[in-house]
């Protein structure tokens, strides 16, 4: 059941909801939230599933687990797929809106559009998170995707949403030396570091995948034109 899917029958009952992210750090691609929920009566059975931390199983293994998640009628899911163009712009734009509030906020509209009992995520954000939903109860738990088989099912999720938009992310940008070997995303990875040194342009910057919002992209920009507005 994806984010496309009617509410299920049994969403009536008492049930969990768990919300982890995959692409938070990374310099490029988008940024996914990923939501779980299923009835309390089959947190059991879903502790049975071997759902576990994304970031520990291998690419298959997720994409394994994403297929069968995908055909249980007792399981629903959705996910929010946050551009690397939105990030960056609200995060540049004049009244500036951070990466915690922009994952708030992705979070918050996943609850709102499933409307069930959650299990979520740390700190201030409870406050936000009970202030925006009083009539839900929130379990608050650093590490949830590793403890929470519920959290762990988003993390794949989200993990395994976010994959596939990397590996099939269509570049808006048609120069002829483009290519795709951009590595894992991450800023200290050395394939992206080449990457982003070989796509940068003096006038544009970089191609639409890349977040221009990274501190990494600044050290890229020295020797490019000025813009005065």
């Amino acid at each position: 059941m994806g984010s496309e899917t009617m509410i299920p029958e049994w969403a009536s009952e008492p049930c969990i909801m768990g919300i982890d992210e995959a692409g938070r750090g990374p310099v490029l691609g988008p940024m996914v939230y990923g939501a779980l929920y299923c009835p309390r009566s089959y947190q059991n059975t879903l502790a049975t599933l071997s759902f576990a931390d994304s970031k520990t199983l291998k690419e298959e293994k997720r994409e394994e687990l994403f297929e069968t998640l995908k055909t249980n009628d007792s399981i629903g899911w959705a996910v929010d797929v946050i551009d690397p163009k939105e990030l960056s712009a609200k995060m540049l734009k004049k009244n500036k809106i951070n990466l915690n509030e922009i994952s708030h906020d992705s979070a918050m509209g996943l609850v709102d559009r499933v409307y069930i009992d959650t299990v979520g995520d740390p700190g201030k954000y409870e406050t936000k998170l009970s202030k925006n939903f009083p009539s839900i109860k929130f379990v608050v738990a650093k590490k949830a995707d590793s403890l929470y088989p519920v959290v762990s099912g988003a993390s794949i999720v989200a993990k395994v949403t976010r994959d596939r938009a990397v590996r099939e992310w269509v570049l808006d940008e048609t120069a002829n030396n483009m290519h795709r070997n951009f590595g894992s995303g991450y800023p200290g990875d050395p394939a992206t570091k080449s990457w982003l040194e070989h796509h940068k342009h003096s006038i544009f910057g970089f191609p639409t995948l890349v977040r221009f919002s990274w501190g990494t992209c600044n050290s890229y920009f020295k020797g490019g034109a000025e813009v005065l507005w």
